[in-house]
């Protein structure tokens, strides 16, 4: 494990940090002004299409298959052909980009038909219920247009991350968080729905994190003109791996856009129960898995290019123990404090204790799956930095599939839980795959020190669950606490809870040495 690589992560995960930080801060102005009513669940799915997009294509199917194309062209040593080539990635996908958000602009309402197809169905049946598909294809046209500033803000940042620079493509999320809190504040008394202010927040935020990466692109001088190369050779190989990767990495993406349809069928809140459970789900996530996944794919591409194969699994197996070591007791702390903090962040205004409660269940179900997610993160680019795409996407395909069958056997019996548990299993199951490929291609395989250290992080997460689950207080005394009161209360949990586990961990002889790869 390098230095260089660990200050990486750092800096990436405390740009995260504080990004995550104005999220909740976000969700909480959301919860308080819509709640986790009809006007809640609107909204929420027309954010969550063109976040659904840029998830797809910024942080996991166009990150994946360009991050290693432009380290190639990079270590080549060219300056005039890498030039070159970031003007016609940028003039090409600008250019896609652009079409693909009026499209969606103006196919809205189908959109809208598609995703919650429950609302539509009320809407053709003259039901009340159909409101809601009315405002979401109209808020969706304010909403869409975020695909195009971020889908350029994302090229942005794969090039500086590419450049070693992490630090300011990771701050921009800061500045989407700021806008939309703005907008809440000072637009929503404008509109007779308040969702239309934050969905301006959004259009707002998406420019503003495109704008902000300008001056560092041009500060490390690959500001070039755009031009269209469709047919240029490096293009067509970005765009070789790129096909197959949409169903790659972004499987869980897929899964919860899957999850948002069947749940317009399952009633009013639904929607929104399940939105507040993944944000907190996403905290974990962002903070540690994608932190760690960001500095992970240019450092393989460059292990690849090196044909240093020693290199490449020792920092897949660093990858694989810091999103264990984060990852397991995130988990378990979300499972056991699930309610207490749902009703810490989000008990205001319109957003109720009943709410909390509801949201809870699924965060509870997700908490299962957030290990699986971080590490479907670290390993899909040991494909991706090989610029292997077709073994990732044929996972992909097999787990959509199962998280299909997961759902129907699962939203029976519990409902809108059984979509998160499916997604869950549904991760769970991708993870053991790509594992398994890369043990079977000998590309990486854990080591009997890796597997110890695994059992020591899971032993020492159990004994930190029993601990706070003990001390913490009966879920009444929570709803009663006051706000300050409850943000003590939870902190000094967290606080006891990270005291028992670096206790256990250190009792069980886990130091320092304990995370260099043995592979």
């Amino acid at each position: 494990m390098s230095r260089k690589l660990l200050k990486s992560g750092v800096i990436v995960s405390v740009m995260t940090f504080i990004s995550r930080i104005l999220g909740l801060v976000r969700d909480a102005v959301v919860a308080n002004l819509l709640g986790a009513g009809a006007n809640a669940d609107v909204f929420l799915l027309a954010n969550k299409i063109p976040n659904f997009l840029r998830r797809l294509f910024v942080e996991g199917a166009f990150s994946q298959a360009f991050i290693p194309v432009l380290t190639e062209v990079k270590n080549a040593g060219d300056e005039a052909h890498l030039r070159q080539f970031i003007a016609k990635i940028s003039g090409t996908l600008g250019i896609i980009v652009t079409f693909v958000a009026l499209l969606g602009v103006i196919a809205s309402p189908i959109l809208a038909a598609l995703f919650a197809s429950g609302w539509f169905v009320e809407y053709l049946n003259d039901e009340p219920g159909g409101v809601k598909y009315e405002l979401a294809s109209l808020m969706l046209k304010i909403t869409f247009p975020y695909i195009l500033f971020i889908s350029l803000a994302g090229l942005a940042g794969a090039i500086l991350n590419t450049l070693n620079k992490f630090g300011a493509a990771a701050f921009t999320p800061v500045l989407l968080n700021i806008s939309i809190i703005s907008c809440a504040i000072y637009l929503s008394e404008q509109f007779s729905q308040p969702g239309f202010a934050l969905a301006w927040g959004v259009f707002i935020g998406g420019l503003a994190q495109l704008l902000f990466l300008i001056p560092f692109l041009i500060k490390a001088g690959v500001l070039v003109r755009p031009r269209w190369g469709w047919s240029d050779p490096d293009i067509q190989k970005v765009r070789t791996l790129m096909i197959p990767a949409l169903f790659g990495v972004s499987v869980g993406q897929l899964n919860l856009l899957l999850d948002t349809m069947i749940a317009s069928f399952l009633g009013t809140g639904a929607i929104s129960w399940l939105y507040y459970s993944d944000r907190l789900l996403e905290f974990p996530l962002g903070l540690f898995g994608i932190a760690i996944a960001t500095v992970i794919l240019p450092t393989l591409s460059r292990n690849h290019v090196a044909k240093d194969d020693l290199a490449f699994s020792n920092n897949i197996d660093w990858a694989i123990k810091m999103v264990c070591i984060l990852g397991i007791p995130a988990a378990t702390g979300l499972f056991v404090l699930a309610e207490p903090m749902l009703l810490t962040i989000f008990q205001r205004g319109a957003f109720s204790p009943f709410d909390a409660a509801q949201s809870a269940a699924s965060l509870q179900a997700y908490s299962f799956g957030l290990l699986s997610f971080m590490l479907v993160k670290v390993l899909a680019p040991g494909f991706y930095s090989r610029q292997d795409t077709k073994t990732p996407v044929k996972f992909g395909i097999w787990c959509m599939a199962a998280n299909m069958v997961f759902n129907l056997i699962l939203v029976w019996p519990y409902d809108y839980v059984g979509l998160a548990m499916a997604t869950s299993m549904s991760a769970a199951m991708n993870a053991g795959l790509l594992y398994w490929a890369l043990h079977k291609n000998k590309v990486y395989c854990a080591s009997k020190q890796t597997i110890y250290l695994l059992v020591k992080i899971i032993v020492s997460a159990i004994l930190m669950g029993i601990v706070v689950m003990q001390m913490s207080p009966i879920l009444e005394v929570w709803v009663a606490f006051e706000l300050m009161v409850k943000i003590v209360e939870l902190f000094k949990l967290i606080a006891l809870g990270f005291a028992v586990f670096v206790s256990a961990m250190l009792i069980m002889g886990v130091r320092k040495h304990s995370f260099v790869a043995h592979v």
